[in-house]
Formats: structure tokens, sequence, C-alpha cells
């Protein structure tokens, strides 16, 4: 095999692998976090990403209500918090009693509960139109005896962005047999609410996610801090039921969070090697190509003259033959 053709294989196998990489991260689930109009860098949230990265600060110049806080950096297993509003906060609290002017660790801010709770208003719905992932909305999860052994009052409610709930939606339908079911909008301050803040079990990526039951009232929810442990005890059955436990572990996994933007994937890494190394080999091959034939021509030379002759000698023969035929062709031509 040619150096060249071993360069064509080494770039085919890159730009395939290149392919199926590119692929692959155009097409996994995403949500994407827009800070600023003055270029097209955009931090993505990835559904079952591993999160990470650095800090990302939202420019001063943007007009953007949160301009100045960072978000961003926080890793996958930091995600769960507790059942206090608040909670989950790997980095930024420095108070306890508020969740104003805090940090967006997974790059959405928290949930918002009315009543400026926990100073929560600057959260509130009038900021729907640019919370990533869209507005909050909640979705029921059911599930039949087929899958798991639950009883007839045993629902859950998933609280959180719209993108990120449409996405988890399909994880928990594979994963957890989920009965599909459609969000709609999350509106804590109407009387007739079915999600309640004493209905939370459990907070998830700093409070911008929840899992509920109208089966569960903490009765201690509304005067709890970040780092309360003081929550009424759940059911047993809610507490030991497996299709809870799915749920929260299917949360817990696949929710979408902050990416780390400077993150290469292994075969993106891989194509890149093969192709700097496929460049290295062409180049070093055509080089010492080039070396051989510069120091075999003395030994082609010599080789020529002893099988063929004298290579001027050779010449001379053969411009004696075309006079000579040339002369004959003159004769003949007249006679």
């Amino acid at each position: 095999m040619t150096p060249l053709s071993i360069f064509s294989l080494i770039i085919l196998i890159g730009s395939l692998m290149f392919t199926s990489s590119a692929s692959y991260v155009f097409n996994k689930p995403q949500v994407q976090i827009t800070t600023t109009f003055s270029n097209f860098q955009l931090r993505i949230m990835d559904h079952w990403g591993a999160g990470g990265g650095w800090f990302t600060t939202i420019p001063n110049n943007t007009q953007h209500p949160f301009q100045g806080r960072t978000f961003g950096a926080a890793k996958r297993r930091e995600i769960r918090g507790t059942a206090a509003f608040g909670s989950g906060y790997p980095y930024g609290v420095t108070n306890q009693t508020t969740l104003s002017g805090r940090p967006f660790p997974f790059g959405v801010w928290p949930l918002y509960w009315g009543h400026n709770h926990m100073g929560a208003d600057e959260y509130g719905p009038h900021l729907n139109a640019i919370r990533p992932g869209g507005l909050v909305v909640q979705v029921p999860l059911r599930t039949t005896t087929e899958h798991f052994n639950v009883t007839g009052d045993e629902a859950y409610y998933a609280v959180g962005d719209r993108e990120s709930l449409l996405l988890l939606m399909i994880s928990y339908v594979t994963w957890c047999h989920v009965t599909p079911a459609w969000p709609s909008r999350f509106e804590p301050t109407s009387e007739n609410s079915t999600v309640k803040l004493q209905n939370v079990i459990q907070y998830f990526r700093a409070s911008s996610f929840a899992l509920a039951t109208p089966a569960y009232n903490n009765a201690f929810a509304w005067n709890s801090t970040s780092t309360s442990t003081e929550v009424s005890p759940l059911p047993e059955y809610i507490r030991y039921s497996p299709f809870r436990q799915c749920i929260e572990n299917v949360t817990t996994n696949a929710l979408a969070i902050a990416s780390d933007r400077y993150k290469v994937t292994s075969l993106e890494w891989f194509t890149f090697v093969m192709m700097v190394g496929g460049w290295a080999i062409c180049s070093i091959s055509l080089f010492i190509l080039g070396l051989l034939t510069y120091k075999l021509m003395p030994v082609r030379a010599r080789l020529q003259k002893k099988i063929w002759g004298d290579p001027r000698i050779i010449a001379q023969t053969r411009q004696n033959i075309r006079q000579n035929r040339e002369i004959e062709m003159r004769y003949e031509r007249y006679p």
C-alpha cells in the first residue's frame, strides 16, 4: 500500500468519525441559553449532559434582567436538592433565607411560588418569555399496575420549564412507563392550582425543577430556609415506591443542565488525532520518497550505463540511424 493510499484511508476514516461525532452532538436534545444579542455564542443545556465547565457572566451591557450574574459550571452529580425551596445550589449562596441575587449554576433561575416567598418575586412569570426552556409548566406522572405496584391515588407532578419537561417526558415514558401526558401552565398563585409549595417532595437543578404529589403536605414548607432539614415525613407508600424512585432517578440523570461550552467529545478528539496523524504520515512519506529518489539517482545512472551502455553513445547511435534513414529516403524519392 502506497503512502498516498494510506493517507487517503486515514482521511476517509477521520471524515466518517467526524460525521458520526457531529450527528451525535447536533441530534442530542438541547435547550439554548441566550443572554446577549451581540453574537451567536450560546450556552447549551444538555439532556443527559454531564455539566461542568467554566462560569459564564451575563454581560452588563445587554439589558438582561440578570446582567452581571454568573451561570453554569455545576455538575450533574450536584443536581439534587431536598424538599426545601432554595436547596440544590452548589455555589453562590450567601443568605439561606432568600434566593434573590443568586447565580444560576445549572443555567436557569428557580421556580416562583408567589407572595415573594424567599425573595423569589424577581423570578416570577413576567420573565417566562426569556426563561431558558420557556415558561414554567406542570405535567402529571402516572403509571399502571402492569409495570409498578402502585395504589390508585399514587400520582406525581413534575414542574419546570417547558422544553426541559418535554424532553424529560420522553425519558419518563421510556424508562418509568409513565402514561403519556402533555404539560399545562403552572399557576402557583391560583386557588385551583394542582401543585402547591407544600406538595413538593424533591427539588432539582437549584430549585428550578420540582417533583410533587398532592398526597404530600409539608407543614414546614412556607417557613423553611434553603438548608432546612425539618420536613413532614412522606407517606409510607410514597417513601418506598419504586415508581417514585424511578422518576427521581431519571430526573437526576436526564434533566437538562448547562453544559461545558469548551468540552470536546472523544469522537471529535479521535477525528482530530486521525487528521493530524494522516497529514504527518503523508508529509513524512513524501519526504522519504524524495530523499530516496535523490540518493538513488547516481545508482540509476550507473545501472543504466552498465545494462544499456553509455547514454551518450546510445544517443549518437540513434542520431546516425536517423541520418542514414533520411539518406535512404532521399535516394528512394529521386532515383
